[in-house]
């Protein structure tokens, strides 16, 4: 081999080493929906590195599976089927096989109307049944095959609104540091406390049980700030964020925030909140003022500052994610359906419209 030809092998490496450096990467991602109209099922999407969404198709038919998570190997996609069928609706897992979901097994919720599904890392299922008021536990193996219901965790209470006359557990979280379950139940209007005994497979209130929010608050969902110690808490019904903090072994509510103008007036609830891995910007989706509310987190403290509105571009906001380099926000319009990707700006949090794809019916949106 002669200089030159080395030369020039050491040059072309060296610039094919740079493209891939700078060469961003396409991520795909699951759409769960409502199938009362056209939608089948769970579809899969894709945003390329300039924040372009495509559509790939129909992953599996299955009914109402209105929310989604991943099994930590990311190999098992599991959902809930939100109905109500003698009383219950359904958790679902599937194998992820390329563009493709492959049905695992099906167990009972253990309430009506299940709305949100979660895992720890000791493959502990629970969902929040907003119908039945209630909490299920469950298991899945390291195939993904779920076992039978193990537990129910049945709420009791109201609140003072005609959306309050009974339990309706809305979602429900694993700590990220302790082996605890917080359920969010807009119902009650409280937070509710638990850890799971392993021997006999159940719920255990903890010895705080509940944490009351603002009357008519509603809480829906929440999110953890990345130090663990802040919790914010998305209030449907009063349209507030509240920062939630641990003080002497308690929980309590620390502040709120509007998530709307103060001068909007119209009906509007509030759906679905997360947070950068950085901890510096929070989001949270109004439905009615159709639009992304921002916020800039105080590093000291926890509290929020509102820096602005983002309009979602259609209707009803019900679910929005970051892209897993948070490039990107997506918001799931359900009632125009559509999904619309905004670029993010690390630096200032805003958001830029970029593309706008159609999807029937969508309500959730899992990387």
């Amino acid at each position: 081999m002669n200089k030159t030809t080395t030369l020039f092998l050491i040059v072309f490496t060296m610039v094919m080493i740079g493209c891939k450096s700078v060469q961003k990467e396409n991520y795909s991602f699951y759409v769960g929906t409502y199938t009362k109209n056209e939608s089948k099922g769970i579809y899969k999407y894709a945003i390329s590195s300039k924040g372009e969404l495509t559509k790939i198709g129909l992953a599996v038919a299955t009914v109402n599976p209105t929310f989604l998570v991943k099994s930590k190997d990311r190999k098992t996609l599991f959902a809930v089927g939100e109905t109500n069928e003698n009383g219950t609706g359904f958790v679902k897992s599937f194998r992820i096989e390329k563009d493709s979901l492959q049905l695992i097994s099906k167990e009972e919720s253990g309430g009506a109307g299940p709305c949100f599904v979660a895992l720890n890392d000791d493959n502990y299922i629970v969902t929040a049944n907003y119908g039945g008021g209630s909490v299920g536990l469950l298991k899945t193996d390291a195939l993904g095959k779920l076992s039978n219901l193990l537990h129910v965790q049945q709420h009791v209470g109201k609140g003072t609104t005609s959306r309050q006359e009974a339990p309706h557990a809305h979602s429900a979280w694993f700590h990220p540091t302790k082996k605890e379950l917080i359920s969010v139940d807009l119902g009650t209007n409280q937070l509710w406390f638990s850890t799971i005994d392993e021997v006999k497979n159940e719920l255990v209130l903890t010895n705080q049980k509940t944490l009351e929010m603002a009357e008519g608050a509603g809480p829906r969902h929440l999110t953890f700030h990345p130090n663990n110690k802040w919790i914010y808490v998305l209030n449907e019904l009063n349209n507030t964020v509240s920062l939630v903090e641990e003080k002497d072994g308690n929980y309590v509510v620390v502040s709120s925030i509007a998530t709307l103008p103060e001068d909007f007036t119209e009906y509007s609830k509030a759906a679905d909140i997360h947070i950068t891995k950085d901890g510096q910007f929070l989001y949270a989706s109004n439905r009615g003022h159709e639009s992304i509310v921002i916020y800039e987190v105080n590093q000291q403290d926890g509290t929020l500052k509102n820096i602005g509105f983002q309009d979602v571009l259609g209707k009803h906001p019900r679910n929005f994610a970051l892209s897993p380099n948070e490039e990107y926000l997506l918001v799931a319009n359900q009632d125009t359906n559509t999904i619309i990707s905004f670029k993010r700006n690390a630096k200032t949090g805003l958001l830029t419209f970029v593309s706008e794809i159609a999807a029937p019916m969508p309500v959730c949106i899992l990387f």
